[in-house]
């Protein structure tokens, strides 16, 4: 897919390929854990129960709401190990999509896509979102949250050159110039205070795929 972002925004500090750096099981949640409560609260409040989830870079957790239950949950992401250690996954797929953006999967197979704390990793984000309007319903739900923390020698420049703010509308400029999406909506949620350090900020843009119209004839 064409894209307007100058091809420099979406390099890294660490050149090398991904494989290596995720060969190794890193089984740490990488939000705190009311940022963590935040994002199953909203999970909880926009998936669609019993429908078909796609957890787009997943890892060995989820953090889907544990009453809820689904279809499918498959898991997409760059070490199978973490992934096998995730119980709310049906099925695991092991697949590098800064090389390979399209999802092996067939035309509007899931009800909902969500892509939890690893948009900053993706280097050819608008392929990967047009991707997931492809395998979405329509009517479903795409789900992008992120928070202040990264491995900054794997986040794409661009990424580490922005405030909060501006990952903001960073995310929300790749739904825009990558799918006819719907209800494009931003939200903010942040957990309680410890005595020791503030909480995790968590960022969320969602949208979905575009639905066709009812046909009305015309008087």
């Amino acid at each position: 897919m064409p894209t307007q972002f100058p091809p420099e925004y979406f390099t890294k500090q660490d050149t090398s390929d991904d494989a290596f750096f995720y060969a190794q099981p890193r089984k740490v949640v990488h939000i705190d854990d009311g940022a963590i409560r935040a994002l199953t609260d909203q999970f909880a409040r926009l998936l669609p129960p019993n429908g078909a989830i796609l957890d787009l870079m997943s890892s060995w957790r989820s953090h889907l709401p544990s009453g809820m239950r689904f279809s499918e949950v498959v898991g997409l992401g760059m070490n199978a190990d973490e992934m096998r250690d995730n119980g709310q996954l049906s099925e695991v797929i092991v697949q590098n999509l800064n090389k390979h953006p399209q999802l092996p999967f067939a035309d509007g197979r899931f009800d909902a896509a969500v892509c939890t704390v690893s948009v900053q990793y993706l280097q050819r984000p608008l392929d990967v979102f047009a991707d997931v309007y492809r395998v979405l319903k329509p009517g479903g739900i795409f789900i992008v949250s992120f928070s202040n923390r990264c491995f900054p020698t794997k986040a794409v420049n661009v990424w580490l050159s922005l405030t909060d703010n501006q990952h903001i509308a960073l995310v929300s400029r790749y739904f825009e110039e990558s799918g006819a999406w719907m209800d494009l909506q931003a939200v903010r949620k942040e957990g309680s205070r410890s005595l020791f350090a503030a909480a995790d900020p968590l960022y969320i843009v969602h949208a979905r795929k575009l639905a066709p119209q009812p046909h009305t004839d015309q008087p």
